[in-house]
């Protein structure tokens, strides 16, 4: 139930080309605490609560729990989350032996796209894809929860 993960920034478009799946995300908040956040997602036709706890100093590492819920009950869910709902559609590539997923954002966070690969642990190397950009893992403006919050197109205000 640890999270072991690194977030980089998308260089080009080209990951969309050795994608070998996607699907819609709709996902909120019920909290955003530091301390833990709780969430609700929509993925596909899936629906999950998930709390992450905090994480460690450099961002890769943190407590997380998650459990399918009935699609119905994620609906009723996601209506009592906090405002600023996250929508993206989750791009699934192979890296080596690795997968990376990429979130392309929509609505109030479009214009961002954001790269994560889960690693066994926080060192592991791994085969780096030519259009993965600078990495952000640990920049907690990039949180989904805080996305949700603080919008990318908020940032140049």
């Amino acid at each position: 139930m640890v999270e072991i993960e690194r977030k980089f920034l998308i260089k080009s478009s080209d990951f969309k080309k050795n994608a070998i799946s996607k699907a819609r995300i709709t996902q909120g908040f019920l909290s955003t605490d530091p301390e833990r956040t709780v969430r609700i997602r929509i993925y596909g036709q899936k629906g999950f609560i998930t709390i992450k706890g905090k994480g460690n100093a450099t961002g890769t590492t943190r407590f997380e729990w998650e459990k399918e819920i009935n699609l119905k009950e994620a609906k009723q869910l996601l209506s009592l989350c906090k405002k600023g709902i996250i929508d993206k559609t989750r791009y699934t590539i192979p890296a080596g032996n690795h997968t990376v997923e990429v979130d392309e954002f929509f609505g109030e966070n479009s214009g961002l796209i954001i790269a994560e690969i889960e690693l066994t642990h926080e060192h592991e190397q791994f085969e780096r894809p030519i259009w993965l950009g600078e990495e952000v893992t640990g920049d907690k403006k990039y949180y989904n929860s805080q996305l949700s919050k603080h919008p990318f197109v908020e940032w140049s205000i």
